[in-house]
């Protein structure tokens, strides 16, 4: 069960407001956090930091404020002490933050907001797999766009659930076509890729989101919409969706 949660830029204040806002930060996060000097960022960059702690303590029972984290060596946060294998991982952009949770899986999500002109595409185009170049090349310009960043999200989310994030080429794995039954990848690094699968979602009109969870069978996804600000209480475990 793959834990996915959803936060509109709407409820991002009364998240803060409900959790304690930057105070619930260790010193590490406030420290980063103090050194953005554009506040979309930081409004981002806590609204994100809240949301991963609410959705752990939604799936362990955990309080919020007890959530301390340690990092991979290329900076993917874990929490700290192990709590029975959950894993995490969140992401942000203009509108929208989201999280998602698994235990015993490693889990990667990355969203991005808006359609990308043709000229972005275009340029974004360049740094895939030249298999995803070529799907490209054969869509209608109109198409290009709306592929790219779908292409984008998931080679994310792909990137963050195996922990390298930027330190990984985007041309060395390549993802299947749009038009094939399901979605897989190829990638030379990885023994069993098989054992990886992904979604794809537009959880709004402007937003493309991509989850990339390893291990076992593909599972489900709960997803929990967390759009009512004043709905906001003590972590629950969220219903089905």
């Amino acid at each position: 069960m793959t834990d996915l949660w959803l936060l509109p830029e709407s409820a991002w204040d009364a998240l803060a407001e409900r959790l304690g806002g930057e105070r619930l930060l260790t010193e590490e996060e406030r420290a980063r956090y103090a050194r953005m000097a554009v506040p979309r960022r930081r409004r981002q960059f806590l609204a994100g930091r809240l949301l991963c702690r609410y959705a752990l303590s939604a799936r362990t029972g955990w309080p919020v404020h007890a959530w301390r984290f340690t990092t991979g060596p290329y900076g993917r946060p874990e929490p700290f002490p192990d709590h029975h294998g959950v894993r995490f991982s969140v992401a942000h952009t203009d509108g929208l933050a989201v999280c998602a949770v698994t235990r015993g899986r490693t889990c990667g999500v990355d969203v991005e907001c808006g359609p990308a002109s043709v000229e972005s595409a275009g340029h974004v185009a360049r740094f895939l797999a030249p298999a995803e170049r070529a799907e490209l090349a054969g869509l209608p310009e109109s198409e290009r766009p709306a592929r790219t960043r779908e292409l984008w999200v998931l080679k994310e989310a792909y990137l963050k659930a195996l922990g390298v994030g930027t330190h990984r080429s985007l041309d060395g794995f390549s993802f299947s076509p749009r038009t094939a039954p399901g979605i897989t990848v190829t990638d030379p690094r990885q023994a069993h890729p098989a054992g990886w699968w992904f979604r794809l979602l537009r959880p709004t009109p402007r937003h493309a989101l991509a989850l990339a969870v390893h291990g076992g069978r593909p599972g489900r996804v709960r997803r929990t919409d967390l759009t009512d600000p004043a709905a906001l209480g003590e972590p629950a475990v969220p219903s089905h969706v």
